[in-house]
């Protein structure tokens, strides 16, 4: 297909952020309507040129109908991108090739709801980090995309981003790593998923137990590989609650007998470039009919945030097996 049609569920500030780097639309439009300035502000940095995108533009979907529960977001991406404003969110599924169902600020919950009419009709469907609020509902999307055999895909774009990626290369100049540590993107489910996710990206899946502890909803995580090879022997510590930060920015240290390294910032001038590599696989998702990343890599973050807030509860180690199928 030359062009992706595209249902957009929500639209709040990451359907924008979204939007601009997938479909056509007018800059100063974006930057001049509702929150489409927060999304414009790091994609158009030519100060003598604001219409000249700095960012990566994907391209080739159309975002032909959106639905928000509150009117006036609505209304402003219809604004931006040219699309029909759906009276349901379920109408956003009919005659398009995707449905997406951004999430800025989150915890998920209803994410379930909002993906099952798409998925229920064999329509390819992006869910936003975090793909649920629990691992319960997160099998449920996961299992209907299976049942229905449609392709779903749940990314952060601390998951995709390049600079993360770069990062990860350089853990050869230690190797082997004996542990990590990521400064977090706050304490909400939202950033704990984006942290949960970096640490993905740079050390790896295949987390056996977690430990938590602090002031808030997962605020310091200890990520614990057990037996997995190739991971950090003591673990990775995930830290959530751990202050302001530049613009959004999240920082990765690698630890070993053979020394440190220690990333540059991977912020709000990092993310279109996570965002655009996403775009792509999602692109590729449509065309061939298969998620572009593993299920199970998609529901350990989850069954990670899980296991960390029975663990915070509890006071005690959890293994993720005993939330698995919960």
């Amino acid at each position: 297909m030359d062009t992706i049609r595209v249902g957009m569920i929500g639209c709040d500030l990451h359907a924008l952020y979204y939007g601009a780097l997938m479909a056509e639309h007018d800059p100063l439009v974006l930057r001049d309507t509702g929150r489409g300035q927060a999304a414009f502000f790091y994609m158009y940095l030519h100060y003598n040129d604001p219409t000249a995108m700095t960012a990566p533009f994907v391209g080739g979907f159309d975002i032909a109908k959106v639905w928000d529960a509150d009117r006036e977001p609505a209304e402003n991406a219809a604004t931006i991108f040219g699309s029909d404003i759906c009276a349901s969110f379920e109408e956003c599924s009919d005659d398009v090739d995707l449905v997406f169902v951004p999430e800025c600020n989150g915890d998920g919950t209803g994410h379930l709801e909002l993906a099952t009419p798409g998925l229920e009709k064999g329509v390819p469907t992006f869910v936003d980090k975090p793909l649920a609020n629990t691992l319960e509902e997160a099998w449920a999307i996961v299992a209907l995309a299976e049942a229905k055999a449609t392709p779903m895909m749940s990314l952060s774009m601390l998951r995709a981003v390049p600079h993360a990626a770069h990062f990860r290369d350089r853990l050869r100049e230690i190797a082997p790593v004996g542990f990590g540590s990521i400064k977090g993107a706050g304490h909400t489910l939202a950033g704990s998923i984006h942290s949960i996710s970096l640490a993905q990206h740079v050390f790896g899946a295949g987390v056996q137990a977690v430990d938590c502890t602090g002031p808030s909803e997962l605020a310091y995580l200890h990520l614990d590989y057990g037996d997995t090879p190739d991971r950090p022997e003591a673990g990775v510590m995930v830290n959530c609650h751990s202050g302001p930060t530049y613009h959004c920015s999240l920082y990765v240290s690698a630890y070993s007998a053979k020394g440190a390294i220690h990333s540059g910032q991977i912020g709000d001038f990092e993310f279109p470039w996570g965002a655009a590599e996403i775009l792509r696989m999602i692109r590729e998702m449509v065309r061939t009919g298969e998620p572009q990343a593993p299920y199970d890599e998609m529901l350990e973050c989850i069954a990670i945030a899980d296991a960390g807030r029975l663990a915070q509860k509890t006071g005690r180690r959890v293994r993720l097996a005993e939330v698995e199928f919960a």
